[in-house]
């Protein structure tokens, strides 16, 4: 199996610097695993690894889509695969950084995706034609006889992955539930990066600030201007709670505290996520850069074995 390194945790903890110096130390080649930062434009509210920090190591899947497009797990999945073996080829190190857990057990495990496969946008409408004519239930009752399983699993006034799960089976022929996961795909090191909690929850308040100083409220006026609330990158922390509330400067000092309380909502959620779906090795390099040293030793050890 090819050998992939992932870094991650929570936001504003440093996963970033920790991925540019194992890169120029182990000669990797650094692939986003975050969600937002593939996003033209949106540079701010994502945090994005800046040009002098991705002139110090190759990156990848960074500024790849519009703010227009949707960005699925799939589409991750798929250009992951791609890029691990040329990087590989080039005797290089794939290197994940990012916060998304979801992207990272996707790729991992290879987890089945029919939520997010390819699919057929006529069959699409027609289902979502028999919603609307007979109502969400009417719906789910039939994705019941076809397949239970799935249907027991989902709510039944939940049109979306109703009409998702009824055309992953009429597109593939197969039941929704019996899409297989494909089990372990890579020799991956998990790395993951915490700190004592007023701390980081410091540092993440201070992270929004930084963003507000740095141009924060031009780039979700930028985004309004693009289709606002409507569009997919809206939905990123920091810009769906800023949209609302542009034309009411009133609103813009209670915004910002509601965007750090998020962040900081989101930083446990990852906390929460990593600590039960990894086996990563915790490290704290804001309290004890000397751990710097310990995580070298580690990735040495893996990589000989």
């Amino acid at each position: 199996m090819e050998k992939v390194l992932a870094i991650v945790g929570p936001t504003a903890v440093g996963k970033t610097a920790l991925a540019i110096q194992l890169a120029q130390k182990f000669h990797g080649e650094i692939i986003s695993g975050d969600s937002m930062q593939v996003y033209r434009h949106l540079d701010i509210g994502t945090a994005k690894t800046t040009a002098a920090e991705q002139a110090q190591a190759p990156h990848h899947l960074i500024d790849i889509c519009d703010v227009t497009q949707q960005f699925t797990v799939a589409q991750f999945v798929a250009a992951a695969q791609k890029l691990i073996p040329a990087i590989r080829q080039r005797g290089h190190l794939p290197i994940i950084a990012g916060g998304t857990g979801f992207y990272l057990q996707a790729l991992f495990d290879g987890l089945a995706l029919g939520a997010d496969a390819p699919g057929d946008p006529a069959v699409r409408e027609r289902l979502r034609a028999i919603a609307q004519e007979k109502g969400a239930q009417a719906l789910w009752e039939q994705l019941n006889q076809q397949d239970p399983v799935a249907a027991a699993k989902i709510p039944q006034t939940n049109v979306r992955r109703t009409v998702r799960a009824l055309e992953v089976i009429q597109v593939t022929g197969q039941r929704f539930s019996q899409q297989d996961n494909a089990g372990p795909q890579y020799d991956e090191c998990y790395l993951a990066l915490n700190t004592e909690r007023t701390l980081l929850y410091h540092r993440i308040n201070q992270r929004v600030d930084q963003m507000v100083q740095q141009g924060l409220w031009d780039e979700v006026k930028w985004l309004d201007q693009q289709g606002g609330t409507q569009l997919p990158a809206a939905t990123g922390i920091g810009y769906r709670e800023l949209l609302p509330v542009l034309d009411h400067p009133e609103q813009w000092s209670s915004a910002i505290e509601t965007v750090k309380q998020d962040s900081r909502h989101y930083a446990k959620r990852q906390l929460t996520w990593f600590r039960n779906q990894t086996k990563a090795t915790w490290y704290d390099l804001v309290q004890h850069p000397e751990q710097q040293a310990q995580i070298d030793t580690q990735v040495a050890a893996w990589l000989r074995h």
